[in-house]
């Protein structure tokens, strides 16, 4: 079970640093400012005034600085605790709409034709987007399985597959969905806007684009 935390780390990380940083460039600054008193004309003094607007200065841009790291920091703790939620996920079958590796062992995909459909084809394409079977379903039928086999009978190589399901009425092409498949959840990470799922083959997929979960055996 695994739960990607090493960005929440680095920015909180980061936070702190920059803290340090400002309180040693303010340092740096007073030091600047001391030595401009200390060195300016006698007979022309600068305005009191000016290093009370430079003070003034800097101490806003210190306070917007702090304020971006705090923020930054609020974000990553809302970001990791709605990680967590999806630890329960790590090592369950999410029924997504990705592609599937193909091993050799057949591939069970779930069906959503339109209802007016009076035919259904199955169309498994390989990762250059190359149709590589066709296949017929049954009206009705909610679950399909792909052995493997091409359009020349052979057997298709192993690699990433997309499956998508056809639906025809009275001869016309009516509608094209995806036909989805379990994959194993191996690892959750923390995307920029969302949490993102990585599946046994690699990819990575929005924890959004779940519609289903089941245990494995």
């Amino acid at each position: 079970m695994e739960i990607n935390t090493a960005t929440t780390s680095t920015q909180i990380s980061s936070s702190s640093s920059g803290s340090s940083g400002i309180s040693s460039d303010f340092e740096t600054f007073l030091k600047m400012l001391t030595v401009q008193m200390q060195n300016q004309d006698p007979l022309n003094p600068v305005d009191s005034s000016e290093y009370a607007v430079q003070l003034a200065t800097f101490s806003s841009v210190e306070q917007q600085v702090l304020t971006n790291d705090l923020l930054q920091a609020m974000t990553s703790q809302i970001s990791t605790s709605g990680l967590a939620q999806y630890a329960n996920w790590i090592g369950m079958e999410a029924l997504v709409d990705a592609p599937v590796y193909y091993d050799g062992d057949p591939v069970q995909l779930s069906l959503s034709p339109d209802n007016l459909a009076d035919d259904i084809w199955i169309s498994v394409k390989n990762a250059d987007g190359l149709e590589v079977d066709r296949r017929q379903a049954a009206l009705g039928q909610s679950d399909f399985t792909w052995s493997g086999a091409n359009i020349q009978n052979g057997t298709a190589s192993q690699g990433l597959y997309s499956f998508s399901v056809e639906s025809y009425a009275t001869g016309d092409l009516i509608e094209t969905s995806p036909a989805m498949a379990y994959q194993r959840v191996t690892e959750a990470r923390s995307g920029q806007s969302e949490t993102m799922l990585v599946l046994t083959n690699g990819q990575e997929v929005s924890s959004t684009s779940v519609f289903a979960l089941r245990t494995t055996d």
